[in-house]
């Protein structure tokens, strides 16, 4: 390859990084379905935060819900909190699993 030519692989990758992020920008959310739309809910058993009983694929079972996995650390989740707030204020039944997060500081966080 010529040396000349080299100069412009910055380039070429700068452009086809260009061409990738614009396609990406583009994207209706809307038409992305999730990976695991109209897929069981696996079986599980987590303990519910502040209480002595512990939360099973069951007790989801039978009406639609969210389930929303949070941690405190998690700056999209303190941004998206206010507006769970408001659907579980309409109605919406929400679950949330703490992910990877402590005890003490999940309480915190939804206590204020």
């Amino acid at each position: 390859m010529a040396p000349r030519l080299k100069l412009f692989i910055p380039l070429l990758l700068f452009a086809a990084m260009a061409v990738f992020l614009f396609r990406g920008l583009s994207l209706d959310p809307q038409e992305l379905p999730s990976a695991l739309l109209d897929r069981p809910l696996p079986s599980f058993s987590l303990p519910a935060l502040g209480q002595e009983r512990t939360l099973q694929r069951e007790d989801l079972l039978g009406e639609p819900a969210l389930l929303n996995v949070w941690a405190t650390w998690c700056v999209a989740c303190r941004v998206e909190h206010p507006y769970l707030r408001q659907l579980a204020d309409s109605g919406v039944p929400i679950y949330g699993v703490n992910y990877k997060d402590d005890p003490a500081n999940a309480r915190a966080f939804l206590a204020e």
